[in-house]
């Protein structure tokens, strides 16, 4: 009877065993492919941030340039030079979504182009003296694009010791707005009168750029140093203000419509960035 009693409590113990170990393997295992799902769930994202300054050569043969060459023949002893290089600073955010390929996001503001004729002259077509006649140029815009590794694309961990190549094309939309003196002769559409009394002249467009470009890793706090020669396409060709009667008003190089004046900032590009790339 004994002997009965102690084999069943044997038994016993020996099932409540084999179930406890096969429940906290069950756990276990359970636990472990949770863990494995989230980490297949959470993806790593190469991204950087980057400030750049570029440096842009606009093509000369424009009619800002023809616009100027004849106001300075009506602004005795003065002379408007020519609109031939812009500089602008921007910042950039980009991320790198397959093996080779990058898009990026940003921002660019052109510093101020045009002049201020210092002191007083005698402008034709008003038969008035003008003080420090001025025309002045501001331009900005926000532009995306893509980038395609050719070689040493940026790795997941976000650094790398080689020089990478890439080439890219980007669309950007821009505005651009012109100051000329208060006296300048402008041309009514409308009615075909020129009259004084300008205001701003404004304009926006789309712009394409295709690029090539490098980057080289530095030393110092993991800035990467980016170099890129590119082509910019971008012409306002409705620069214009207008009036209360909704009269389209604009700047011409030849007295008449025909000589209507397009802000044309086609050109090549050089630009330098400054690159910091985060993983998260």
């Amino acid at each position: 009877m004994r002997l009965r009693t102690f084999t069943m409590l044997v038994g016993a113990i020996l099932i409540l065993t084999s179930a406890a170990t096969a429940g906290s393997s069950s756990e276990d295992e359970f636990v472990a492919d949770y863990l494995k799902r989230l980490e297949k769930k959470h993806t790593t994202r190469l991204t950087w941030l980057s400030a750049h300054f570029t440096f842009n050569r606009i093509n000369r043969d424009n009619d800002y340039n023809k616009f100027a060459n004849y106001e300075s023949l009506y602004m005795t002893d003065g002379a408007f030079p020519w609109l031939g290089d812009g500089k602008s600073f921007g910042l950039d955010f980009g991320i790198v979504f397959a093996k080779r390929f990058a898009w990026m996001l940003g921002g660019e503001y052109w510093l101020k182009m045009g002049t201020t004729l210092d002191g007083t002259y005698y402008y034709t077509p008003s038969g008035t003296y003008v003080e420090n006649p001025s025309s002045e140029v501001r331009l900005m815009g926000a532009s995306t694009g893509i980038q395609y590794y050719l070689f040493n694309a940026p790795k997941k961990e976000g650094r790398s010791n080689k020089l990478s190549v890439r080439v890219g094309a980007g669309v950007g939309f821009y505005q651009v707005k012109w100051d000329l003196w208060e006296e300048y002769q402008d041309l009514n559409l409308s009615t075909d009168v020129s009259d004084a009394g300008t205001a701003t002249f404004m304009d926006t467009s789309p712009g394409f750029t295709v690029n090539l470009g490098i980057d080289y890793p530095t030393k110092i706090w993991d800035i990467v140093l980016g170099i890129d020669m590119s082509v910019m396409y971008l012409n306002f060709d409705n620069v214009a203000w207008y009036n209360t009667q909704e009269q389209e008003i604009v700047a011409t190089w030849t007295g008449d419509a025909d000589g209507r004046v397009d802000l044309e900032f086609t050109g090549i590009r050089g630009k330098v960035e400054l690159k910091h790339f985060f993983v998260w």
